[in-house]
């Protein structure tokens, strides 16, 4: 099994996720087991981390080779209906930076999804202005973190969102 492949097959804590189990996320289909960049794999595990947390639409991720162009690596995020969005990392930016962008662009994946499954299109909540506004990824003092966009305030940093938000 690859790294990759044990990334997203993790188990969710219990009692701590919004809607379905990652097996779920995978339309009962095993989770791709192929070869991930592991700089990309490194980025990309706190962001699923917090989809599987927080995000109640379904989601399944294949890794075209097309996304890999000269310093990048990605892989494709699909929801139900069957609608996708590439997320792909800068090899060799800071780490922060690449989870974050990776956040960024799971961000703009869920939206769609929601608004797509006829849902609140907000993700993640921000948890000080419910049903107003998502939170901003960013990465600050070399940690990449969730931040009220309102405030300023960071939240929680990408990969440790608590259910719910």
């Amino acid at each position: 099994m690859s790294a990759f492949s044990r990334i997203l097959t993790r188990a969710p804590t219990p009692g701590k996720r919004r809607g379905c189990h990652i097996a779920q996320f995978f339309c009962h289909r095993p989770a791709y087991d192929g070869d991930v960049h592991e700089e990309l794999a490194a980025a990309l595990e706190p962001v699923l981390r917090d989809l599987r947390t927080t995000c109640v639409v379904p989601f399944d991720i294949r890794e075209p080779s097309e996304l890999y162009w000269d310093g990048l690596a990605g892989v494709m995020l699909y929801e139900p209906g069957g609608s996708g969005q590439g997320v792909s990392v800068t090899l060799g930016a800071d780490p922060a930076e690449q989870t974050a962008w990776l956040a960024d662009q799971a961000q703009e994946w869920a939206v769609e999804a929601l608004w797509s499954a006829r849902l609140p299109a907000v993700w993640p909540h921000c948890p000080a202005h419910p049903d107003s506004h998502p939170l901003t990824a960013k990465a600050e003092n070399g940690r990449a973190a969730w931040f009220c966009p309102r405030t300023g305030e960071q939240v929680a940093l990408i990969g440790e969102l608590p259910a719910g938000a």
